[in-house]
Formats: C-alpha cells, structure tokens, sequence
C-alpha cells in the first residue's frame, strides 16, 4: 500500500504487523458485534446541511479542555496493552499524541508504568480508572497517577463485569510472558491468569475489579482527588446528571467501544439527549466508531466538547509507531479543518446542530 489516505487505511498496515491474537482482542466486539458497527454506521446516518457565502479563509481546530489549550478536540481514548502493538507501547503512544498536540488517556490496563509515561508526555496526559475490590490498592493508583502529573482521571463504569467477546474466547486471550500489567505493583495485580474455557482478561476482571462499583464510589473518588473525574460509559441522559451531581467534572459517551454490552444504543444517537440532560455543567466527550473529521464535526454540532478515538491510535501505533499515531492524530485534524471550513464554521464555537439532520 502507498501512504495512508485515511485513518481506516492504517487498519491494514497495521493488521499485517501486529500477531492475530492481539488483533483479534483489539478489533473485538462483544457477543454478535450489533453495536460495534452501530457505532460506526450512525455517524454516517447524519447529513450536514452546511452553510454558504461564510469567511472561511481562516479555520482553526483549536479548542481547551480543563483549562489546557489543544491541537484539536480529538482526544487519545484509554486502550489497553499497547506493547501487544508495538515494542514501545504507550511510550510511543505519548510521543505521538504530543507531537500531534492531543491529550492522551492512559489505561489502567497499560504495559509501561504511569511514572514512564508521565515523563514522556508533553501534552496533557489523562488517567483512565478501573476500581478494584481493594479500595487501598485503588487509591494507590490513583495517587500514583495525580504525582505522574496526570491532569484528569476517566473513571470507567460500563465494566461492572466484562462483556464476552468470543474472538478472545476461541483465543484464550491472556498476555504474553514478557509483558504485564505495570501499574498495578501489588503481587497477583499485575499478571493476567490462564483461563482454561475463557479470556485471560475475563478471569481478571472476575477476581479483581469490583462488581458492586455504584454511585457512592464515585462520591468517594471525588473525596480523595483533586484532579476532575470523567464518568465513562454513560448513554443516559439521568446517569450523566446524576453523576455531575455526585462530583464528576464531565462525562464520556460511550458503549466502550461496542466490547460490553451488545444491543446497547449508538453513542452518536444518544449524544444530544446526554448534552441537554447535562445542561452545560460539565465537559462531554463521546466516542464509538469516530473514523472521520466529518464525525467529529458532527460530535461537536451535536454539543460534544471532544471526542475520543481508541482503536485508529492503535492502528497508527502497529503500522508505525509514534509517527503513525502523529499521523493519525494529524488526519483527523486535517479533515475537521476541511470539514469546518465547508460547511461555514471557521472555529469550533460555530457548530451547532441546525447543522445536522439524522433519524433520532
């Protein structure tokens, strides 16, 4: 193949690198895979009625999220086990997301410490939380991440338990011998058990994160952080509310990425709906299915502040590294540039969603 025209052309480069197992976990949906291609059909579903005879000798994709200015609103969703893609894993991820002048999430899940990362960084770095049955251990981490230097925490709540993708099912997925869970220290955290009729990433879940996870734990996440909570996996109007009244700084749209539950809505259908439920109290984001600079318009016409893209960083990281997650990055932003400028919205603040038609 010559260079990549679009992000979806890194998915071959990057699938004839990366070894199946770890493709198969990347690119897995849960149970028929009704939502993963939801997910990204709906963005299709919704035309752009632009507008004409506008200035649009000047464009700029820049925006501020927590009081920090970025690139563009496209932020690097928390995946996990980047060494699973490339040998430096979420270093190169971080170096290529700053480079690109984007924020990046960082996973629980990750294969290189916090710390690592951190000093790695030069744009805003994020920690995405999982909550364990050990609140000691959980709060450990989340220390560790605030003296990393980590600017916002995404606290993920559509994990109570972990969908069956059946990809890593038939693959027994578990981790290879050299690689780890790195941040999680304490002993039995950071290995990932043989599953003898399931995923390896399944029997973790099942011993270690904490079913019971409920509102009272994100009111006692607030307690001991001052960094801003992102809730994680919220397609409802009432839980995004109710968590910015618990304590949360914003909210995370999201199905994770069609791996949970399948049948759940389209996160591009049930965008609106969660932006006026939370009334302008707090920062939205979205992700699912974002292959486009026309899908972030369209995420941020429909009220969004940003939008989170997981799987196309990790395509650009298994075909090149941090210059392919820059290049990734640098195409969404390039598109969303030609895309504001087309339909007569020389800056983020101009789009809105008399721009849009769609079926919901």
């Amino acid at each position: 193949m010559t260079d990549p025209m679009n992000v979806e052309e890194f998915e071959a480069l990057a699938a004839a690198k990366v070894p199946a197992p770890a493709w198969d976990y990347y690119r897995s949906g849960a149970d028929d895979e009704v939502t993963l291609r939801a997910n990204r059909a709906a963005w299709g579903q919704i035309e752009l009625h632009y507008r004409v005879l506008v200035d649009v000798s000047d464009v700029s994709t820049q925006t501020t999220l927590f009081g920090t200015e970025l690139s563009s609103p496209v932020v690097v969703a928390p995946t996990a086990f980047h060494r699973l893609a490339h040998p430096e894993g979420e270093l190169a991820t971080v170096r290529g997301a700053g480079a690109a002048g984007c924020a990046m999430t960082l996973s629980t899940l990750s294969n290189t410490p916090v710390e690592d990362v951190g000093k790695a960084a030069n744009a805003p770095l994020w920690f995405q939380l999982y909550v364990y049955r050990d609140r000691d251990a959980t709060a450990a981490l989340v220390a560790r991440a605030e003296a990393a230097g980590c600017t916002a925490l995404v606290l993920t709540v559509d994990a109570p338990v972990l969908g069956r993708r059946e990809r890593d099912v038939r693959n027994r997925f578990t981790l290879p011998d050299h690689l780890s869970i790195e941040n999680m220290l304490a002993p039995g955290y950071g290995s990932m058990p043989d599953a003898p009729t399931d995923s390896g990433l399944a029997a973790y879940f099942s011993s270690l994160l904490d079913p019971s996870l409920s509102w009272r734990d994100l009111e006692w996440l607030a307690g001991i952080t001052s960094l801003p909570i992102l809730v994680k996996g919220v397609v409802r109007p009432d839980d995004a509310k109710r968590a910015l009244d618990v304590g949360a700084g914003g909210v995370v749209v999201s199905n994770h990425g069609g791996r949970q539950l399948d049948g759940s809505p389209a996160t591009a259908s049930v965008l609106r709906a969660v932006v006026e439920g939370v009334e302008g109290r707090g920062v939205v984001l979205v992700d699912g299915g974002v292959r486009r600079g026309t899908d972030v318009l369209k995420a941020l016409a429909l009220g969004a502040d940003g939008v989170m893209v997981g799987r196309p960083v990790l395509w650009g990281l298994g075909a090149a590294g941090a210059q392919g997650v820059t290049e990734v990055l640098e195409m969404l932003r390039s598109e969303l540039e030609r895309a504001q400028a087309l339909c007569g919205c020389p800056r983020l603040a101009d789009l809105s969603p008399d721009l849009l038609r769609s079926p919901w």
